[in-house]
C-alpha cells in the first residue's frame, strides 16, 4: 500500500470514513480548528484534505478536494497522490486503528444469532473492540471500492 497519512477537515468526515474503509491512515476530528491541524500534519507528516479554500492556501500539505461526491473524491485522492493499491477493510471506521483477526469463540458473546450462526470470520479494532465481519453488506462495499480502487 502506499504510505500516505491523512488528516480530513470537519467538512470531510464521509471521505476520512471511507479511506479508512479503503485501508488509509486517516485521522478525523469532529471539531478542530486550522491551526491545530496544521500542527498535526507538520508532526505526523500527514497531508490534510479539506473543502476550506482559505485552509487550502496555508501549506503545501494541504489539498483541496474539489469533487462533491464522495466516489469522485476518493478517485481525486488517490488519483492525485498517485496512490496505486488499497488494503480495504483494514482499518476500524470508527477510530482509524489497524483490525486484528480475533477467533469467533472468544467474541461469540457479543454477536447477534444470526451472525454467530452464519458466519465464522471476524475482525477486532483492538481500540474501541468494535467487531467487523463480511455480512451482507460486504459484496456491495467491495463492488464501491472495486470501482473506486480500479
Amino acid at each position: 500500500m502506499d504510505d500516505y497519512g491523512f488528516v480530513a477537515d470537519v467538512h470531510l468526515a464521509k471521505v476520512a470514513k471511507y479511506l479508512r474503509l479503503l485501508g488509509f491512515d486517516t485521522l478525523y476530528f469532529h471539531t478542530i480548528d486550522d491551526d491545530e491541524l496544521l500542527n498535526i500534519a507538520n508532526e505526523q507528516n500527514r497531508v490534510i484534505l479539506t473543502k476550506d479554500k482559505e485552509l487550502s492556501t496555508r501549506s503545501n500539505m494541504v489539498y483541496f478536494v474539489q469533487a462533491q461526491n464522495i466516489k469522485e473524491q476518493l478517485q481525486e485522492i488517490l488519483h492525485r497522490f498517485h496512490i496505486t493499491q488499497c488494503k480495504p477493510f483494514s482499518r476500524c471506521l470508527i477510530d482509524n486503528t489497524l483490525l486484528q483477526p480475533i477467533q469467533k469463540a472468544k467474541i461469540e458473546a457479543r454477536l447477534p444469532e444470526k451472525v454467530r450462526k452464519f458466519y465464522n470470520k471476524f475482525w477486532i479494532c483492538p481500540t474501541c473492540y468494535r467487531i467487523y465481519w463480511h455480512g451482507s453488506h460486504y459484496e456491495r462495499m467491495k463492488s464501491f471500492i472495486d470501482e473506486v480502487c480500479g
